[in-house]
């Protein structure tokens, strides 16, 4: 498996402007690639002055499916090629299934699954006419299980690693990669902006509880470490399809796995017997 830097190459990146997307944006501007860095209200001035060159600050709005597609078709025209396609924009929504909104719950589909989907969408037919490239969908460890308060957040990227595992099959067959990438806790603005729905007061002692829990068990990482992993995984001849960050979210995903396997086992009789294959219903016999 090399990981070895190859020759410079043009990534696509969304939610550049700040978080993990800007990491992800300078650590390929540092090592000599050139970058499309897509958000809301992004400028040049949002990286240094010596990148100008290799750099397209795109504002972005990624559920505006025409705004992605134009965007996405200058990015091209811009840099001639694209080679690396990063869903990293997204939003974080808290609150118990019961309390949200139809507003609310749309609200997180759009940017999480919706907004990647057109990214992805957009970006497919300029990697399948080269015949390479690289899709990364920055996904989330709430993908790995729902859990209380994130429950929304978790269909979102559950949503998008379901899309994902098809776009993976469907692309390779043009010579495109697709990652999907698991991160855990990075000291970003993500925590400061989520959207909290109205609390239900049958809900307060669940909500002290986690309060206690996140108090105590939370780890957070620089972006800079993730965006160096992402950089290796781009550089590998066989990335896979799925990469966890953190040993956090590594032993979680290995316990999660764990306790599925022993009650798919555990059922595993009940399961067998709800199978017993017959003619369609009106076949002669």
């Amino acid at each position: 498996m090399r990981t070895s830097p190859a020759s410079s190459r043009t990534w696509f990146i969304t939610g550049a402007s700040r978080g993990l997307g800007r990491a992800f944006a300078q650590a390929a501007l540092e090592r000599g690639d050139r970058v499309v860095a897509a958000a809301r209200g992004i400028t040049p001035g949002a990286f240094e002055e010596r990148h100008a060159d290799r750099l397209l600050a795109l504002p972005l709005d990624v559920t505006d499916r025409a705004a992605v597609f134009a965007a996405v078709a200058r990015a091209a025209e811009h840099f001639g090629e694209m080679d690396i396609v990063v869903n990293n924009a997204g939003t974080m929504s808290s609150g118990m299934v019961e309390e949200f909104t139809e507003a609310e719950a749309r609200a997180q589909f759009e940017v999480n699954f919706f907004g990647a989907l057109w990214v992805s969408q957009a970006a497919l037919p300029h990697l399948r006419a080269r015949g390479t490239g690289h899709i990364v969908q920055i996904s989330s460890i709430a993908a790995l299980g729902g859990f209380p308060s994130t429950g929304m957040y978790s269909a979102s990227k559950f949503a998008l690693e379901g899309m994902s595992e098809a776009l993976a099959m469907e692309a390779a067959a043009f010579g495109v990669k697709l990652s999907i990438v698991q991160p855990g806790g990075y000291w970003t603005d993500l925590y400061s902006q989520i959207a909290v729905t109205d609390p239900m007061e049958p809900y307060a002692s669940l909500r002290v509880e986690l309060e206690r829990q996140w108090a105590e068990g939370s780890v957070d990482s620089e972006p800079r470490l993730a965006a160096e992993a992402l950089l290796k995984l781009v550089d590998s001849d066989d990335p896979p399809l799925r990469l966890l960050l953190g040993s956090m979210v590594y032993d979680l995903a290995v316990d999660i796995s764990q306790r599925r396997l022993r009650t798919w086992a555990a059922w595993e009789e009940i399961s067998r017997a709800a199978e017993h294959a017959v003619p369609a219903p009106g076949t002669p016999t």
